[in-house]
């Protein structure tokens, strides 16, 4: 009797639903499935009317829009022109990781699930809706989830007779046979091949644009707690357009230090090559050269220093020779022990290089060949652009605040990027950085001229300075700012650009200091301090409105008081304000774009 099948497909943007996928996949293949685990771009979807059986894992990002990675795969399933049916013989379950503090909570998971029922398809069991707002995160989903998942698969797909599940103590097969070389240091570039070609199309995350960095300048005080940069990058000869909203990707790397601690954890040399081959037709990583050096495999490549997830636990608990840390692995690892993982690791952001130096005896019997299937690959970061390039041509500008607070470790935690971009110092050499640029969430009226909206606390005014820049450009006034911070004269940024264009005409602005005065003033009460100002740009003149910055509390505080604006000044009901908000947010007049 053959193996049973399964297929893994998976939409991720930041890691964790790559992450869940592969997870399954280790399940499954303890469960002695034939299994294969695939991003959904990277699979032809014409071939899913003969799967049996599919496990779709995705996570949503912006306002309930699909990971770059599923973003061809979603256009083909929502064909009208796919016959009701046609996916008749699919077996399928649907898992989401979303984050409930954002409006359209796992909107791409549900959205899925029921196209896939339309098709035919048969699902096993409700679709599951992970939260990171959860005490202990996506897996007080997952685990319940999956163990139903599973017990559902073997009822219709049960094992042979006397074949059993493996154990968790069997360390299954690495995805890549490892090869060390000799001697071949000689004329290799530490870049990947085409990082050093001129580039014959747009750059991509396989084919970035290695940007000059131009100035890295400090824009709040240097008093103030929180370090922001205004940092500018020549791309001429990239072929690089873009517009207002767009957001520019950055390919960050691990610090020399950080790559020279894993180094002496693992007793590796990091100026040695080797060459990768995989265990079972997956393709190797397109980023990594062949053959390649420990260093760029740690420095480029893999992400050392970020907080491990509970797949890492239980991976390395399979190399513990010391019963006390197999022991305390294994308890980590265990829907059980997840309350114990969070206190651990994930409330004070232990990062997986500090977990290794906490095992010592596992770390060194770690068998290098693991490394790709411990951690995971270091993701790009994506920054809203601060500038036009009618404006700055030949330039992308970002506002970039450098990410560092303190847990109750000793050691502050730190950003991977914004760490490793803030340090760069182009007056001190020449700095060049991965990018490229891809399509944002917010879109500025091209075709019109009406008047635009903007409020963007902190580093949320990014993407209006682009705006700004661009319309005032092409001769577009009507242009209203509310801007945020704490202290006028801390971390006011692009004060004086701000106040040119208000003596030229060009911006209206309105600030709000919150910690200038005994009661905190944000942007929410401005907007509802200038209500009937807001009500006629918006009812009248068919004004624009943008919220762009932290998703904490801000946008809904900012939609409450809009909401209130239509209440009072257009003697709205409750309900009526909410369908008008609603109106304009289908019509593209109302847009936000936010991060947690």
């Amino acid at each position: 009797m053959a193996a049973p099948t399964l297929l893994v497909l998976f939409g991720s943007q930041t890691g964790t639903a790559q992450d869940t996928a592969e997870r399954i996949g280790r399940q499954a293949q303890r469960r002695r499935f034939h299994v294969r685990v695939e991003a959904l771009d990277s699979y032809n979807v014409v071939n899913l009317i003969s799967e049996p059986l599919v496990v779709f894992v995705c996570s949503t990002t912006g306002q309930g829009d699909p990971p770059d990675n599923m973003k061809s795969f979603w256009r083909f399933l929502f064909r009208k022109s796919l016959p009701v049916g046609s996916l008749c013989r699919l077996d399928c379950a649907v898992l989401g990781l979303g984050d409930s503090s954002y409006p359209r909570f796992n909107f791409v998971a549900k959205k899925l699930h029921k196209r896939l029922i339309q098709l035919g398809a048969n699902p096993l069991l409700p679709v599951g809706l992970g939260d990171e707002q959860h005490d202990l995160g996506q897996d007080a989903v997952i685990d319940p989830w999956l163990s139903a998942f599973w017990e559902r698969s073997l009822e219709l797909y049960p094992l042979p007779v006397g074949v059993s599940v493996l154990s968790e103590d069997v360390l299954l097969p690495s995805r890549y046979e490892l090869h060390f070389l000799d001697d071949v240091t000689n004329g290799l570039s530490l870049e990947p091949p085409d990082w050093d070609t001129p580039l014959s199309a747009p750059p991509s995350q396989l084919h970035p644009f290695l940007a000059r960095m131009v100035s890295n300048q400090r824009v709040t005080h240097s008093s103030h707690f929180q370090d922001v940069r205004l940092i500018d990058f020549d791309i001429t000869g990239s072929q690089i357009q873009f517009s207002a909203g767009d957001v520019v990707m950055i390919q960050p790397q691990n610090s020399p230090e950080d790559v020279d601690q894993f180094c002496q954890l693992l007793h590796l040399d990091p100026d040695q090559f080797f060459t990768l081959t995989p265990r079972d037709n997956a393709p190797v990583p397109a980023q990594l050269p062949q053959p390649c050096s420990v260093r760029f495999l740690l420095e480029r490549f893999l992400d050392i220093s970020s907080v491990p997830k509970r797949s890492f636990f239980e991976l390395l608990g399979g190399f513990a020779t010391n019963e006390l840390e197999r022991e305390k692995l294994r308890e980590l690892s265990s829907v059980q022990g997840q309350e114990d993982l969070h206190s651990y690791c994930t409330r004070p952001r232990r990062t997986a290089l500090e977990v290794l130096s906490d095992f010592p005896h596992t770390t060194t019997a770690l068998s290098i060949e693991y490394l790709l299937d411990l951690f995971p690959e270091i993701k790009p970061r994506s920054f809203s652009i601060a500038s036009s390039l009618q404006v700055h041509p030949g330039r992308i500008q970002i506002l970039l605040a450098v990410v560092m607070f303190k847990t109750r470790i000793h050691r502050p935690r730190r950003g991977l990027c914004s760490t490793w971009l803030a340090s760069q110092d182009p007056e001190q050499g020449v700095v060049r950085v991965p990018l490229w640029v891809k399509k944002g969430g917010l879109k500025f009226p091209t075709d019109q001229d009406p008047p635009v909206i903007m409020v963007g606390p902190g580093t949320g005014v990014a993407p209006f300075r682009a705006a700004i820049q661009e319309r005032v450009s092409q001769g577009r006034r009507g242009n209203y700012l509310f801007f945020g911070c704490r202290q006028e004269s801390m971390d006011f940024y692009c004060r004086s650009e701000w106040e040119e264009l208000v003596r030229a005409g060009s911006l209206t602005l309105f600030t709000a200091f919150s910690r200038d005065q005994e009661d905190k003033v944000y942007v929410q009460h401005r907007v509802r301090e200038h209500g009937r100002l807001l009500w006629d740009l918006i009812v009248r003149e068919k004004a624009h409105f943008y919220i762009a910055g932290n998703a904490k509390q801000m946008p809904a505080a900012v939609m409450d008081a809009v909401k209130s604006v239509f209440e009072s000044e257009g003697r709205l009901s409750a309900a009526e304000s909410e369908e008008l908000l609603a109106e304009l947010e289908r019509l593209g007049r109302f847009q936000s774009e936010t991060w947690s």
